[in-house]
C-alpha cells in the first residue's frame, strides 16, 4: 500500500530538490529554504547555476547524491519528469513527488512500476504544515 503525502513528510529525512533555484521570486527557492528551516537536508539539484543555495551545495543530477534519498521533490514541467522519474528509481529514491500544477501519467508509471510513493500536483510545504 502506497503511503499518504502526509506519511511522506512525515518520514523523509533527505529531500533532492529538482530544479532548485537561486532566485527568491521562485518558488522553488521559498520551499527549499523551508524545508532546511523545518530540519530537513535539502539538496538542490540543477544542472548549473551557482554553486550554493542557501547555502547548500548544489549537484548536477541525482546520481551526484552520496546519501540515501527519501524524497525527490520536482519543480520542472510535465514533459522533463519522466526523466527524472527514470533518475528517481536508478537512484533508489523512497518517493516522487511533483509540485503544484505538475502531472505526470508517465512519471508515475515508471515511479510506481519500482516501487516508489508517488505524489503529484500538491506542494511539499503545504502538505507539511498539516503534519
Amino acid at each position: 500500500m502506497a503511503r499518504t503525502a502526509l506519511e511522506i513528510m512525515a518520514e523523509a529525512r533527505t529531500i533532492a530538490l529538482v530544479g532548485a533555484s537561486p532566485r527568491p521570486e521562485r518558488p522553488s527557492n521559498s520551499v527549499l529554504r523551508y524545508l532546511l528551516d523545518q530540519g530537513y537536508e535539502v539538496i538542490p539539484v540543477r544542472p548549473n547555476g551557482p554553486d550554493e543555495i542557501h547555502g547548500v551545495p548544489r549537484v548536477a543530477s541525482l546520481s551526484e547524491i552520496d546519501a540515501p534519498i527519501d524524497l525527490v521533490d520536482v519543480f520542472r514541467r510535465s514533459e522533463f519528469c519522466p526523466g527524472v522519474a527514470e533518475e528517481a528509481v536508478a537512484v533508489g529514491a523512497g518517493a516522487l513527488w511533483l509540485q503544484l500544477g505538475v502531472v505526470s501519467a508517465e512519471a508515475r508509471r515508471i515511479a510506481e512500476a519500482a516501487g516508489l510513493d508517488y505524489v503529484e500536483n500538491a506542494c511539499t510545504a503545504i502538505v507539511h504544515r498539516q503534519l
